[in-house]
């Protein structure tokens, strides 16, 4: 009789453990990744890229990277002792573009230059259940915001990243912060960490700020490390814009 009850018991207990349990779910998030182009000879492209990063102090830490091999080219040894290259820098590569599926292996399979649709994969019993279940039509979504207003300084190792518009900070950004934008960057107060305006390919957009003591400034993937900086602009209200490929700065008075 004591069997049948403690047995009656764990199926009761299994029964509420497997009700209380979450549903299984998928959600679809963004992420940044930078994408690298490397260019020949490699060994001035890495010294550059090296440049880079004493100027900017961690700055391709825990970020993930695309490398992008379509102008380089590369046989099989020379792309993978450029990954290790990467790699020794602490530079996390993701994925790679603009090569053959079969020059990488399998760790590393090549990102397709373009992408499909992504692909319905039904769940067992999802089929009988729209049979018996008609969908609810989803309430329409409210417009994107424009613009996003960060109302304190941003401090050293944080990341503001909005790529549907503008960011506005009223504030500082502390050196080892970064704030990233599709849009155009306002910072009410010092801009000592690294800006990255027009970041998914907005050639128009600018970055100001009052007081200016960058350590990178970039407008639609072309960037200006700390040390590239022409002078009279550090502790000054500076306007930043793309023409060309070259970055144009204007000491607002």
């Amino acid at each position: 009789m004591a069997n049948r009850s403690l047995t009656a018991v764990n199926k009761t207990l299994s029964l509420a453990l497997a009700q209380s349990r979450p549903k299984l779910r998928f959600a679809g998030r963004s992420f940044l990744a930078f994408v690298l182009e490397p260019w020949a000879p490699v060994d001035d492209w890495l010294s550059e890229l090296d440049e880079v990063a004493r100027q900017s102090f961690a700055f391709f830490a825990n970020r993930p990277v695309v490398l992008d091999l379509s102008r380089l080219q590369p046989g099989k040894a020379e792309a993978e002792a450029l990954i290790a290259a990467l790699k020794a820098r602490a530079i996390r590569v993701i994925a790679v573009e603009g090569v053959d599926a079969d020059l990488l292996g399998p760790a590393l399979a090549p990102l397709a230059s373009g992408m499909a649709s992504a692909k319905i994969i039904e769940f067992p019993g999802a089929e009988a259940r729209t049979k018996t279940e008609s969908p609810a039509t989803p309430p329409s979504a409210p417009p994107a915001p424009a613009s996003l207003v960060i109302d304190k300084p941003v401090r050293s190792g944080q990341s503001i990243f909005f790529p549907d518009g503008d960011i506005t900070v009223v504030g500082s950004v502390s050196s080892g912060a970064e704030v990233i934008a599709g849009g155009s960057i306002h910072v009410y107060g010092a801009l000592r960490g690294r800006a990255v305006a027009g970041a998914t390919g907005d050639g128009n957009a600018r970055i100001l700020c009052r007081r200016y003591h960058a350590e990178l400034v970039a407008i639609d993937g072309n960037y200006m490390a700390a040390g590239e900086s022409p002078e009279g602009l550090v502790g000054r209200p500076v306007h930043i814009r793309l023409k060309g490929e070259s970055l144009i700065t204007q000491v607002l008075e």
